[in-house]
């Protein structure tokens, strides 16, 4: 959650500077190297080093780490680069693009050890097995508590309420062209209006004064004035569009710690997020990218991630910290829609929003 950046103009066009960091491993990929296991993933990509540590005391493999911007950045240069790969596994493409992924035979097949603990609903390529679930989160509203106390306004609570007169010029949100987040609450207001009406509630909200940035990281940390960062930088966007599991990130990451969380979640504007990874389908170190997927969806690794990259983990029993029970909730109802219905209708959605919204 700390760094869903986007680092391109466009998505999937033009070439991406990727950074390294993890165990070192050799200059380029995985290197042809069948003792590294090379990771890409989005910029969020967060580990305890001594849970990684002892994946790699345990396996027997060195792990390399490559991030790539913001998930859909990072997607759609996997695709680009998929038949000569930067490594050997990839984690986090969402439901929100897991047909452009799967559809563009980006990962091979592998039912991971494990996967009989996370739970059915998750499972959604369960048949062919390309892609195994990691985590859960939901993209929702996030609100600056001081402000809406300090101007005597009642937070928004739906979908409905962001596009009355009283929340003008207040919402900040990421382009649903470039940034996961961003496309994860353009398919929340799909699934709340229909596929016909969505584009009347855009109007909506347009002209009640949405901004539209990049990416996450901007939206959150620059322009929301209820962040640390959005404070820090001046921020003037007392709503955003963010996670459920945001307000425990300014909890644990406060110095000294508030007693209560400085931001709330609108709860009736969330949409479900599931994050998935997969062996590539020209990794060179299949066997590496196979046992890091076990891995992933391990109790350990699965209980570490929480305070991480604030997000669930989808091992049943797998223990949910503290913070999370008292600042950020998952939303108990939060607006779904089926892969083959985000898979017939995105493309154009997003193209129709573009056309819609930024011109």
């Amino acid at each position: 959650m700390t760094g869903k950046r986007f680092a391109a103009a466009v998505v999937g066009l033009g070439m991406v500077t990727l950074s390294a960091c993890g165990s070192s491993g050799s200059a380029s990929g995985s290197g042809g190297d069948s003792r590294t296991v090379t990771l890409v993933s989005h910029d969020s990509w967060a580990a305890s080093k001594s849970v990684v540590s002892a994946f790699e005391r345990e396996s027997g493999y060195k792990v390399k780490v490559l991030k790539d911007g913001d998930a859909g950045q990072a997607v759609n240069k996997a695709i680009l680069t998929k038949d000569n790969p930067q490594g050997d596994v990839f984690f986090g493409v969402d439901n929100t693009l897991l047909s452009r992924a799967l559809d563009n035979g980006l990962f091979q097949p592998y039912e991971a050890k494990g996967l009989d603990q996370v739970g059915a609903g998750f499972q959604l390529d369960k048949d062919k097995h390309r892609v195994t679930p990691i985590d859960y989160g939901d993209i929702c509203v996030n609100y600056d508590k001081k402000y809406f106390a300090d101007h005597k306004l009642t937070p928004p609570a739906s979908f409905d309420d962001l596009t009355k007169p009283a929340y003008k010029n207040l919402l900040v949100t990421e382009n649903a062209s470039t940034s996961s987040p961003g496309l994860g609450f353009l398919l929340g207001t799909a699934a709340e209006y229909g596929a016909t009406g969505w584009p009347d509630y855009w109007k909506k909200l347009k002209a009640n004064g949405v901004k539209v940035v990049d990416g996450w990281e901007q939206a959150y940390d620059q322009e929301f004035s209820g962040s640390a960062g959005g404070r820090k930088a001046g921020g003037d966007r007392p709503l955003v569009v963010s996670y459920a599991s945001s307000p425990p990130a300014e909890v644990v990451y406060a110095q000294p710690r508030p007693k209560t969380a400085p931001t709330g979640v609108a709860t009736g504007t969330c949409f479900r997020q599931i994050e998935f990874a997969g062996v590539l389908s020209n990794a060179r170190n299949t066997k590496g990218a196979k046992a890091f997927v076990d891995f992933l969806i391990g109790r350990t690794f699965q209980e570490d991630m929480p305070l991480n990259m604030f997000v669930y983990p989808v091992v049943q029993g797998a223990k949910v910290p503290a913070e999370f029970t008292e600042y950020g909730p998952a939303a108990t109802d939060p607006e779904t829609m089926a892969p083959d219905l985000i898979a017939a209708n995105r493309d154009q959605w997003v193209k129709s929003w573009t056309s819609l919204v930024l011109k």
